[in-house]
């Protein structure tokens, strides 16, 4: 069996020249907020992309790099500005902040029609019904793949390994209302083997390195890695990609699949929330 590599990289270059395109054909200025806490390697290299991302498009980002020792209160301030500042269509909290502060209560502050991550409690309830104009935005990304390489999801066989609120849970939900059939599998699953052989679409994202083997898929699957880590000195992800070779239908590589299209995502979310802020018909 020939394993098709669903190339998130190129798709993600074809969204953010159409949001480029439409920011300048209809004169637009989205603005993207994002706040970074503390110096996590990791999270500094995300905001660096996204940073890049936005001034490749035309959005205007404004970037806010506080110290680890921000108070919980400095930040709930800062959000509260970033809430009534006209500028700002999108506000970012980029994750993990740093030992001591609480992340759930300063996603919660951020203003619902700002919330350009998807990951706010009335945006995680319009998704489960069915309501998805801003949805979060790695959950998307893999939506759009799908989409892009006509990989039908009613009444399949869907199984996503990791259930965090921010890829796991809203993932499920977004398969749901396409009509598959998911089966969510987490820390607690007693064996996750039974339910991923029999998935013909595979989903995983734990950032366990080659968690998700050949004997692990059932020949023909769809296998979307959306986990990334670093392993033996270089970038993988959750599927052992080589040896799924020949076994998986289709695989999203990492580096180079979800990872591209959730930034490309971010900016596609900035853009629908100014134009429904101001009240723009996005011609899509």
């Amino acid at each position: 069996m020939e394993t098709r590599i669903l190339d998130g990289r190129a798709l993600a270059q074809k969204v953010n020249q159409r949001i480029k395109a439409t920011i300048e054909s209809k004169g637009l200025s989205p603005g993207l907020a994002v706040i970074l806490v503390g110096e996590d390697p990791a999270s500094c290299i995300y905001v660096q992309k996204k940073e890049e991302c936005c001034e490749s498009v035309g959005i205007r980002s404004f970037f806010h790099r506080l110290p680890a020792t921000t108070t919980q209160k400095e930040l709930l301030n800062l959000v509260e500005r970033l809430n009534h500042d006209p500028l700002v269509d999108g506000i970012l909290v980029q994750l993990p902040l740093p030992e001591g502060l609480d992340a759930t209560e300063l996603l919660d502050a951020i203003d619902p029609a700002k919330d350009v991550d998807g990951f706010h409690p009335i945006t995680m309830g319009r998704l489960v019904e069915g309501r998805e104009d801003i949805s979060p935005c790695t959950p998307k990304g893999v939506m759009r793949i799908l989409d892009e390489y006509q990989i039908p999801l009613e009444g399949k066989e869907v199984v996503i390994v990791g259930a965090s609120n921010i890829v796991g849970k809203p993932l499920a939900m977004m398969m749901v209302n396409r009509m598959a059939t998911v089966t969510l599998c987490h820390i607690k699953t007693k064996d996750i083997s039974v339910h991923t052989k029999r998935a013909e679409i595979l989903c995983s994202a734990t950032g366990v390195p080659h968690l998700i083997k050949r004997e692990l898929v059932m020949p023909g699957a769809v296998v979307i890695d959306i986990g990334i880590s670093r392993w033996k000195g270089r970038t993988v992800g959750d599927a052992d990609t080589e040896g799924l070779m020949g076994v998986a239908s289709a695989i999203t590589p990492v580096p180079g699949g979800v990872g591209p299209m959730t930034v490309a995502m971010l900016m596609e979310n900035t853009l629908i929330l100014h134009a429904l802020r101001h009240g723009i018909e996005l011609d899509w």
